[in-house]
């Protein structure tokens, strides 16, 4: 490793433990001493190009997003709390100079301490536990994230004129009266029903944006992102795709809670994350911009598609839904097609990809 890696960078290429926990990578230890905090900012001083903060930058998203901006030149300041994220996701950029990760929480104050002193022209806010099965047992963290957590990123936003880019989400529909669903649809949410810490989250949190673009001329957009899949995504997630997957790759039954009727669209990664730089560069500020795929598929028929890919012999079962299910998820994405933004990778390429992606055997061929 070489000798110009300041400590902070040493620490984190520790090969991971296996089986290692959140306790292996305390905040003590990767949050930077004041000499390595001078050497960033003196760093900055010396124009080292744009300099981007990315939270929940070891998630799904947020570890392809980043991998883009370093790509591109960028100087990134990742942030996690990692209780969802997933260090792993990040340890190919830890020898990148460019990349800096912090594992904290946005909604404490160290976060805006800290984030006071680096100076960042853009700041894309991913920070938020996801998951339906994780709404029950994480509910309070996605109420604080969306509240404190946001308005810190918008104080920090004020401070350096930074542009920001917040990911929200489809569940701010709620339970879709009208399909597709454009931005101006106000949904159908029951702020009290069992996805509400996450749903009402989301919606507060866009309240928030929308109210700094307006007092404070900060230039924030929104992204509403919906289903979403590709490479990277762990096989451990609840949602839909991975469960598959793990299902094929373990040899089981591939269980479809409800009826399997309910649709969704799906919006490959790459794609995802095209989408999210350019309306940060072009969107419209205070406004928000539908993301994901166009075609409408069941539940059943993505199982179906699956088993045609792998050849895979085992059936498919039906159970219960363990939580209130939305029939409908579509979004009309000509909004964000006006900046110039269009979808690349199918279906059916895209589960290619991260069939290979995941060591699963398959018959089509990848473009």
């Amino acid at each position: 490793m070489s000798e110009e890696k300041n400590s902070f960078e040493k620490a984190l290429s520790m090969p991971p433990k296996k089986g290692y926990n959140l306790t292996d990578y305390d905040a003590s230890m990767l949050a930077p001493e004041k000499s390595q905090m001078e050497a960033i900012i003196k760093r900055q001083d010396q124009g080292n190009g744009n300099s981007v903060l990315v939270t929940g930058a070891a998630g799904f998203i947020g570890s392809n997003l980043c991998r883009t901006l370093l790509k591109q030149g960028c100087e990134v300041y990742a942030v996690d709390n990692l209780i969802t994220g997933r260090f792993e996701n990040i340890v190919p950029f830890l020898g990148s100079k460019r990349f800096h990760f912090i594992k904290l929480d946005i909604i404490q104050p160290a976060f805006r301490k800290m984030f006071h002193l680096i100076r960042v022209n853009e700041i894309y806010d991913l920070a938020c536990p996801t998951g339906v099965p994780n709404i029950k047992i994480m509910g309070e963290e996605m109420i604080l994230t969306n509240s404190l957590g946001t308005l810190h990123i918008m104080e920090l936003a004020r401070r350096h004129s930074a542009r920001v880019l917040f990911t929200s989400s489809a569940e701010i529909y709620g339970q879709p009266e009208v399909t597709p669903q454009n931005e101006d649809y106000n949904g159908n949410v029951n702020p009290l029903g069992p996805r509400s810490a996450y749903e009402e989250g989301k919606r507060f949190s866009e309240s928030i944006i929308r109210m700094y673009a307006d007092k404070y001329n900060v230039n924030a957009k929104i992204v509403r992102i919906f289903n979403t899949y590709g490479p990277g995504m762990s096989l451990a997630d609840q949602r839909v795709m991975p469960q598959f997957l793990l299902s094929i790759r373990s040899g089981k039954n591939l269980i479809i809670y409800g009826t399997g009727e309910q649709t969704r669209t799906f919006v490959y990664i790459d794609d995802l994350v095209r989408g999210l730089i350019l309306i940060m560069q072009k969107g419209n500020k205070g406004e928000p911009y539908n993301i994901g795929g166009e075609e409408q598929v069941t539940i059943k028929q993505l199982a179906l598609i699956l088993k045609e890919l792998t050849d895979y012999e085992n059936e498919i079962t039906f159970s219960p839904h363990f939580i209130e299910d939305h029939n409908h998820r579509q979004p009309n994405i000509e909004k964000v097609k006006s900046l110039g933004w269009q979808q690349t990778i199918t279906l059916k390429q895209g589960l290619q990809r991260m069939l290979s992606a995941n060591n699963i055997k398959h018959n089509g061929y990848e473009h």
